[in-house]
C-alpha cells in the first residue's frame, strides 16, 4: 500500500518555518516533521505568484507551458493535473483547499476538476458557501490586524479544510491515495483565533530587519524602482505591527497541520509527506512588499520538507517542478516525458539548475506593473535574472546572500554569467516557453548575439504519450520530437 500527502500553505517564507536556521517562527509541528525527513535549504518555486506557482506543482509543467501565466487564468484544456495522472492508476486522489487554477476569481468556481474525489473537494468558493450568511462571509475577509473580535477556530478556512482531511484519512486509510491539503492561510486576511496573536504579544514579537532593508536600488531594474516607490517609505514599526497577524496566522497553520499529522500517526499509516509553500513575501527587503516581478530569495526560496521517502541531499538546489515526478516515482508510476521535472529520488551530478519565470501578476488586474516578462536561472551559487523590458541582474549568492550587489557587468563574473545565460536559453527551448525568441538572447551585455528570423531553426513537439503526433510535411507519425525544420 502506498500513500502520499502534500501539504501547502499560501505565502510563507523559509524563515517562517522553525526548522530553518534563523527562523522568526516556532512551528513545532513542522519542526518535528523536518526531524523525521529532509528540509531542503535551496528549494525554489517556479514562479513567485500564487496561480502560476501552483500550476507548476500540480501539472509538472512550467506556467509558460501549462497556460497559467498569471492569476485568474485556467490550465490549458489538454494539460493534465496530478489527480488525472494518478487516478488513472487506481490511486484515490483528494484535493482539499485552495485551487486557484480554474480561471475564476480569487475563490474559484467551486467545481471539482477531473481526477479528484468530488466528495472531498473544498475550494474557497465552497468554504464561503458553507458560512452562515453574507455577514459571515464579509467577516472572513477582514484582516486580522484590523479586528477586535476573536474568530472561532471552527469558522476558519484552515480548520474546515483540516476537518475534511481527517475524514478523508479515516475513509481511505487502507487504500492507495494521494491527498493534497492546500491552505489559503497565512495569506492575508490572516484570520486566526485571537490566542495566536496573544502568544506573540507575550513574546514581544517583531519581524526581523534584514541587511537588505532600504538597500540601494541604483543598479537594479527600473521595475524594482517603480515598485519600491509604492512601499519603500512604509515605517518599519508600523509594518511590523501589521505583520504580527501574518505570523500569528502562520502559527495557526502549524497548529492545524499538527492535527493532520497527529491523525496520520494515530491511524498507524506511513505516507510520504511533502510540505511546502507556493511563494514567500518580500516584507520590506529591497524596499518591496508582497510578491511580484522579482526573483529575490525572499519570495522564491521556499520551505520544502519531505518525509517518508529517500530524496537525498538537503543542500542541493531543487524545484517545485520536481514534486509531481517525485510523487509518481513514489507510487511506481512511470514519469511521462512531457513533464519538465525529475524525481527527487534521482541522484544527479551538478549543475543543479533551477528555473523560474514571471509574466504578469493577474490577468483581471491592471496593477502590479502589468506585463513584466522575467526568466531566471540559479545553480545554487549564481543567479541570473533576465528582465525582458528593462535591465538584467546577476548575483553571487555565496558572497552576497542578500542579493544587494548586481554584478551583471563585473568582468570577474562574465564566464559564469554567460554559461548560465546559455543554459537558460536552452531551457526555454526545451520546455517550449511560449515567449521564447531572440530578444532573450540579444541582451546589451552579451556580445556576439544577433537577431535572427530563424532563431535556432528547430521545431519542438512535446513528447506526448497519449496520442501519435503527425508530421506537418508528411502526415505520417513524427519520428523526432526536436529536429531541424
Amino acid at each position: 500500500m502506498k500513500q502520499a500527502v502534500l501539504i501547502m500553505v499560501d505565502t510563507q517564507r523559509k524563515d517562517m518555518v522553525g526548522c530553518y536556521p534563523g527562523a522568526m517562527a516556532d512551528t513545532p509541528n513542522l519542526k518535528q516533521l523536518a526531524a523525521e525527513g529532509v528540509a531542503f535549504t535551496k528549494a525554489y518555486t517556479c514562479s513567485p505568484v500564487c496561480g502560476p506557482a501552483r500550476s507548476a506543482i500540480f501539472t509538472g509543467l512550467f506556467p509558460s507551458a501549462n497556460g497559467v501565466i498569471a492569476n485568474g487564468m485556467p490550465l490549458g484544456k489538454t494539460v493534465k493535473n496530478a489527480g488525472e495522472w494518478l487516478s488513472a492508476h487506481g490511486i484515490v486522489c483528494g484535493y482539499i483547499g485552495k485551487w486557484h487554477l480554474d480561471g475564476g476569481d480569487y475563490f474559484g468556481y467551486g467545481k471539482c476538476p477531473e481526477g479528484y474525489h468530488p466528495d472531498y473537494w473544498f475550494d474557497m468558493k465552497n468554504y464561503l458557501d458553507s458560512l452562515a450568511d453574507d455577514a459571515a462571509k464579509k467577516r472572513s475577509r477582514v484582516n486580522m490586524a484590523m479586528r477586535n473580535d476573536d474568530p472561532k477556530e471552527e469558522d476558519t478556512y484552515a480548520h474546515r479544510c483540516c476537518d475534511r482531511v481527517l475524514a478523508f484519512l479515516d475513509e481511505f486509510a487502507d487504500k492507495d491515495f494521494f491527498l493534497t491539503l492546500s491552505l489559503d492561510e497565512p495569506h492575508d486576511p490572516s484570520v486566526c483565533p485571537r490566542r495566536f496573536i496573544d502568544a506573540l504579544n507575550k513574546k514581544n514579537f517583531k519581524i526581523r530587519r534584514y541587511p537588505n532593508y532600504k538597500a540601494p536600488l541604483k543598479c537594479k531594474p527600473a521595475s524594482h524602482q517603480v515598485w519600491s516607490k509604492k512601499y519603500g517609505n512604509i515605517p518599519f514599526a508600523a509594518y511590523s505591527y501589521v505583520q504580527k497577524a501574518f505570523f500569528a496566522c502562520n502559527e495557526f497553520c502549524d497548529y492545524e497541520i499538527g492535527r493532520v499529522l497527529d491523525k496520520i500517526r494515530g491511524l498507524g499509516i506511513s505516507p510520504m509527506i511533502i510540505y511546502t509553500a507556493d511563494h514567500g513575501d518580500m516584507m520590506l527587503s529591497h524596499r518591496l512588499v508582497g510578491k511580484g516581478c522579482v526573483m529575490y530569495n525572499e519570495i522564491t526560496n521556499v520551505p520544502l520538507i519531505v518525509a517518508g521517502e529517500c530524496v537525498g541531499d538537503a543542500e542541493r538546489p531543487v524545484s517545485h517542478i520536481d514534486l509531481l515526478p517525485t510523487v509518481m516515482r513514489y507510487f511506481g508510476v512511470s514519469v511521462p516525458k512531457v513533464l519538465h521535472g525529475k524525481p527527487l529520488q534521482e541522484k544527479s551530478a551538478p549543475p543543479h539548475d533551477i528555473f523560474m519565470e514571471y509574466t504578469r501578476y493577474e490577468v483581471d488586474h491592471d496593477g502590479f506593473m502589468g506585463y513584466q516578462p522575467v526568466r531566471c536561472i540559479c545553480d545554487g551559487r549564481y543567479k541570473l535574472v533576465i528582465n525582458l523590458l528593462t535591465s538584467d541582474e546577476f548575483y553571487d549568492l555565496e558572497a552576497d546572500p542578500y542579493e544587494m550587489e548586481n554584478r551583471l557587468l563585473d568582468p570577474a563574473c562574465r564566464k559564469a554569467r554567460d554559461e548560465l545565460h546559455d543554459r537558460l536559453l536552452e531551457h526555454m527551448n526545451d520546455t517550449r516557453d511560449v515567449y521564447r525568441g531572440y530578444y532573450w538572447r540579444c541582451r546589451p551585455w552579451r556580445k556576439g548575439k544577433k537577431p535572427s528570423f530563424d532563431d535556432t531553426g528547430m521545431t519542438r513537439q512535446p513528447e506526448e504519450e497519449d496520442y501519435v503526433q503527425l508530421d506537418y510535411a508528411t502526415g505520417l507519425p513524427m519520428e523526432k520530437a526536436v529536429r531541424k525544420k
